[in-house]
């Protein structure tokens, strides 16, 4: 004796049911994992996350090591962005800074986000960063300019791991993103009332 529609209708409530939380769970897990990407790459430095200091090494070795610099922008940003000098020799251990610039070169203010790595990636645990821009939301006013320093060393444990031993170099990388601007910069925008760089 086949089954009548009716008798079907609560399988069929029960599959749609089962789907549709399998499919919010997966939506879910989905903007889960980025977050959880970042939280993992920082505390392992895998991925070529560089780590936060508060300050230098007490430690400084007679070994050296160069630092590469690099910049780029995600599709749609604007601005332009460059390291100031590409490339500097520091003993490991030692107190290093550097500057990016970045220039607005439209008519509105647009704020920006940097996101960062370090290669090779088995460094990134050694990189500190002791002061960045990348810590906070940059915000370019109309035709603005700005010098942005990283302060940085590596940690001379380094030469005590299995991989990052052997690495002669270290390429810092960051990509500047179209962030949303603050509050009170969409509100001095409403106005017409935003700052102008002369």
């Amino acid at each position: 004796m086949s089954e009548t529609p009716q008798s079907k209708s609560p399988k069929n409530k029960s599959t749609v049911f089962k789907l549709v939380t399998i499919v919010a769970l997966m939506l879910g897990l989905s903007f889960a994992s980025v977050p959880m990407y970042n939280w993992f790459c920082r505390v392992t430095g895998w991925g070529g996350v560089t780590n936060v200091a508060t300050k230098g090494s007490d430690v400084v070795l007679a070994e050296t090591i160069k630092i590469r610099f690099d910049g780029s922008l995600e599709r749609g940003m604007p601005w332009t962005f460059k390291p100031v000098v590409h490339e500097m020799e520091l003993k490991i251990g030692e107190t290093g800074l550097a500057f990016y610039e970045a220039h607005n070169p439209t008519d509105h203010p647009i704020a920006g986000r940097a996101s960062y790595n370090v290669y090779p990636y088995s460094t990134g645990n050694f990189f500190n960063k002791i002061d960045c821009f990348c810590f906070t939301m940059q915000v370019l006013q109309p035709g603005e300019t700005v010098l942005m320093p990283v302060t940085f060393f590596v940690d001379p444990e380094m030469l005590e791991d299995e991989e990052a031993k052997y690495a002669k170099t270290i390429t810092l990388s960051y990509t500047f993103h179209v962030a949303d601007l603050p509050e009170e910069e969409q509100a001095a925008l409403a106005t017409g009332t935003q700052k102008t760089v002369n």
